[in-house]
C-alpha cells in the first residue's frame, strides 16, 4: 500500500511524472525482492518479481512518459493520477 505523507512536502524533483516516479521506488524499495533477496530494483522489475501494486505504478509510469511524446495528448493535458 502507498504510504502518503503530508501535503505540504515537496518533491525536488517538478517534472511532469516525477509522483508517479516517487512512488515507484518507494514501492520497489518496500517489496520482499529487495529487502529479503537484497536485489536492486532494477533486477526485481526484470525478473517481474514485483507485486501487482508496483507493476501497476510501471503502467502508470510508462503511460506518463509516453505522453510526453504523443502531440495530440500534450494538447489536451497530461494523464495524472
Amino acid at each position: 500500500m502507498v504510504v502518503y505523507g503530508p501535503d505540504d512536502v515537496k518533491l525536488a524533483d517538478n517534472t511532469a511524472c516525477a509522483s508517479i516516479r516517487a512512488d515507484l521506488k518507494i514501492c520497489l524499495l518496500n517489496s520482499p525482492c529487495c529487502k529479503v533477496d537484497r536485489k536492486t530494483p532494477r533486477q526485481c522489475l526484470k525478473e517481474g518479481q514485483i507485486s501487482d501494486e508496483c507493476h501497476q505504478l510501471r503502467q502508470i509510469f510508462f503511460e506518463c512518459k509516453r505522453s510526453l511524446l504523443d502531440n495530440r495528448r500534450r494538447f489536451r493535458g497530461l494523464k495524472g493520477y
